[in-house]
């Protein structure tokens, strides 16, 4: 099984994703709190879950309970393909619903136990997960798509306003 939490108005084409939001849309298979409906599932059963634009939403408290949950509901080795607005864009604080602090690379050495050991054991996390982030850009930023890869990255490291979304892959441990 797939999860997408929070699926909104994303449509599935595969038909291997079960969707999950809050609110009604065409295509959520199950509308109801996302924490709720994660409480219906058994330990390690899930494949895949995506969480795209979702987790912004979330205070930080419940941000730690999410992916403690999608921990222990993820099979070994399972992914969660997770993007959200980059800290460092206007994205990030436009919308009224999100959650502070914004999301930045940071947030993900939280999920890792053997970082978190070393410091940070206080945080309330007790999932363990490997991760790989990237960030996307506005590719119509003249500033920033014509540059070659390697300036494109310094730039997106090191100015506002040019990485427009965080996506991280986590892999459970």
């Amino acid at each position: 099984m797939k999860l997408d939490l929070g699926c909104g108005t994303r449509k599935r084409t595969d038909g291997e994703w079960v969707g999950v939001d809050i609110l009604k849309f065409d295509c959520v298979d199950h509308v109801m709190d996302i924490f709720e409906y994660l409480k219906t599932i058994k330990d390690c059963s899930v494949e895949a879950i995506n969480l795209t634009h979702v987790f912004e939403h979330f205070e930080p408290d419940e941000r730690v309970t999410l992916m403690n949950e999608c921990y222990r509901v993820l099979q070994g080795k399972g992914q969660i393909f997770l993007t959200c607005p980059s800290w460092s864009h206007e994205r990030a604080y436009g919308d009224p619903t999100h959650k502070w602090p914004p999301v930045c690379t940071w947030t993900f050495l939280y999920m890792n136990k053997k970082w978190r050991d070393e410091n940070a054991p206080h945080c309330g996390y007790t999932c363990d997960f490997d991760w790989g982030v990237v960030g996307s850009y506005d590719q119509n930023d003249p500033f920033v798509a014509f540059r070659n890869n390697e300036t494109k990255s310094i730039l997106m490291g090191r100015n506002i306003n040019v990485t427009t979304d965080i996506i991280a892959t986590l892999t459970k441990i």
